[in-house]
Order: C-alpha cells, then structure tokens, then sequence
C-alpha cells in the first residue's frame, strides 16, 4: 500500500520538508540557484528512487531464486541528450532527458545470473512508471491554513471523473 507523501515549504528560500509516513526528509536547491543545499533536489530524489527500487527488487528477486547476491549498488546521473527523434519523441528543440544507471553485484553469481538480475533491475516498479505514460492530475485547494493543507499521515481525497 504506497503512503501519501506530504510537501511543504521552510522559511529558507527552497528548502522542502518532505513527509512519507513517519519518515522526514528534506530537499533543497543548491546555492547556484539560490538555495541552500539543506538536501538534495528534487531530481536528486527521482533518481535517487530509481536506484532504490531497481537494487530493492533485484535483491528481493535474487532471495526468491535463492542466488548467492552479496551487494547491489546503483550509481545515477541525469544529462540532456540529442533526441534521436525529435518528432517522435515530442522534443520541442532536439533534446531529451537521459537518466543513466550504472548497476554493480557482488557475490558468487554466474554470467546468466548477473544478466538475469541486470534485466530485472531494469524492470523495477520505478522504471516502469518513468518509462510509461504517466497521468498527473492536480488541483488547486482552497486558501488555508498552511499547517492543515495537508497534515503529515493524512490521505489526501482520491480525485475522480466530475
């Protein structure tokens, strides 16, 4: 069952307290633009998750199958490309974001067994969405008090077809 995540601006320029559950987190910009640096951004953060999921479900994938897997690790970076396709890809001006994901394992496994669990890791739930059709819908609340907009642990109201 996924936790609503909870945002919500500090008195410091961009800093962003960030709530999921009984976790706190933090997110900021760097002081090039005017930040503070008090966390990482928030395309830090998306990447940050990509690496998480495809370690978690390799790891998880590995337990299940019973595979000597020892360690993950995942190592990210974000860069503007050439689009290869500018008309295809909806590329305004010829460029795409690229995310890049380097992934390592450690334990005794065979050559399948690496190929396999790289495979998987690029199948993890985070990739999917990234690589999918993704739908946001947003709405506008009315004027409050910023402490009740939304209360860290409280469910937002599913929005449906009016």
């Amino acid at each position: 069952m996924s936790r609503n995540v909870s945002v919500n601006s500090e008195s410091v320029n961009y800093a962003q307290s960030i709530s999921v559950g009984p976790h706190k987190l933090q997110s900021d910009e760097p002081p090039a633009v005017g930040g503070k640096d008090a966390g990482p951004n928030a395309q830090e953060l998306l990447m940050a998750s990509l690496g998480a999921c495809a370690t978690i479900t390799v790891q998880m994938y590995a337990e299940r199958h019973q595979w000597p897997l020892k360690g993950v690790g995942a190592n990210l970076s974000h860069s503007r490309v050439l689009a290869q396709n500018p008309g295809v890809s909806g590329a305004a001006i010829g460029t795409v974001d690229q995310l890049n994901m380097e992934i390592s394992f450690t334990g005794d496994l065979s050559e399948e067994q690496r190929n396999r669990l790289f495979e998987i890791a690029n199948r993890c739930p985070i990739h999917r969405l990234l690589t999918s059709q993704v739908q946001i819908h947003s709405r506008l609340l009315a004027p409050s008090s910023p402490a009740l907009v939304n209360p860290p642990n409280q469910a937002l109201p599913q929005s449906g077809p009016r």
